[in-house]
C-alpha cells in the first residue's frame, strides 16, 4: 500500500498546481481534484473515495487544516474537514466548468505542507459488523481500482492482497471473535482470510478501511 500511496500522492503533486494566496491560503483549480476523483465514479469503486489533506514536510504528520470550500464566481461551499485534517470533494463536471476553485484554510505556513491523497472507503462503509458479503464486496471495489490503473501503469501499480481496517486508537490492541489480532489500532486480513470468512465483529466501527497491496 505504501508504494501505491506514494504514486498516487507523487502523480497528486506533479498535477495539481498548488499556489499560495497568503500564508496560510491556497487555491488549488477544481479541474484538478474532478481528474482524479472522476476515476472513482463508476459502480465497480462506488465505495471508494479520495481523501485529501497536508503532509508536514520532514515530519510525515498531517499539517492542520481549518476549513475548506469550493469557491465559484457566485457561490462558496463548504468542505467538511476530518479531525485528522483531511477533506474530500464532489464529482462534479458543472463544478470544472465553472472554472471552480478549491480553497484550503491551513493552520500553518503552506510552503511546509505537501498535498497528500488517501484512498478509503466511504464512511456509510465504516461499522462494526462486517458480513463475508460486505468483506468481499470492499476487496473487489479495490481490486477494480487497482485493475483498472495497473492496466496502462502497470509497471507502477501493486496488486491487492487483502484489506486493512485501521482505528482512532493508535494503541488499541484486540483479538476479534473470529480470532484475529487488531495490533496498534490496525487490522491485516489477508484476502485468504477473506475468501474462508463467515463475518468479521470489531470492537467498534473503524476509522478507515484501505488495501494492503503487495510490491
Amino acid at each position: 500500500m505504501k508504494r501505491a500511496a506514494l504514486f498516487l500522492a507523487s502523480s497528486l503533486l506533479v498535477s495539481f498546481g498548488i499556489s499560495p494566496v497568503a500564508a496560510e491560503t491556497i487555491d488549488v483549480e477544481y479541474s484538478r481534484f474532478y481528474s482524479h476523483v472522476k476515476k472513482l465514479d463508476n459502480e465497480d469503486t462506488q465505495a471508494l473515495q479520495f481523501a485529501f489533506g497536508f503532509v508536514r514536510v520532514g515530519e510525515g504528520r498531517l499539517c492542520e487544516v481549518n476549513g475548506a470550500a469550493i469557491v465559484t464566481d457566485k457561490k462558496t461551499m463548504a468542505l467538511t474537514v476530518s479531525e485528522e485534517g483531511r477533506f474530500t470533494v464532489p464529482t462534479e463536471k458543472a463544478l470544472k466548468l465553472a472554472n471552480a476553485l478549491v480553497r484550503i484554510d491551513l493552520g500553518e505556513r503552506a510552503n511546509v505542507c505537501d498535498m497528500s491523497v488517501q484512498l478509503e472507503t466511504k464512511p456509510e462503509y465504516l461499522k462494526q459488523y462486517y458480513t463475508k458479503d460486505d468483506l468481499t464486496f470492499l476487496y473487489g471495489q479495490y481490486e477494480a481500482f487497482f485493475n483498472e490503473m495497473g492496466s496502462f501503469l502497470s509497471f507502477m501499480m501493486p496488486s491487492v492482497k487483502g484489506l486493512m481496517i485501521q482505528f482512532d486508537d493508535k494503541n488499541l490492541d484486540f483479538i476479534t471473535p473470529q480470532g484475529v489480532q487488531i495490533n496498534n489500532g490496525v487490522l491485516h486480513l489477508e484476502q485468504e482470510w477473506i475468501d474462508g470468512a463467515k463475518g468479521l465483529t470489531l470492537p467498534h466501527a473503524p476509522l478507515r478501511v484501505t488495501a494492503m497491496a503487495s510490491s
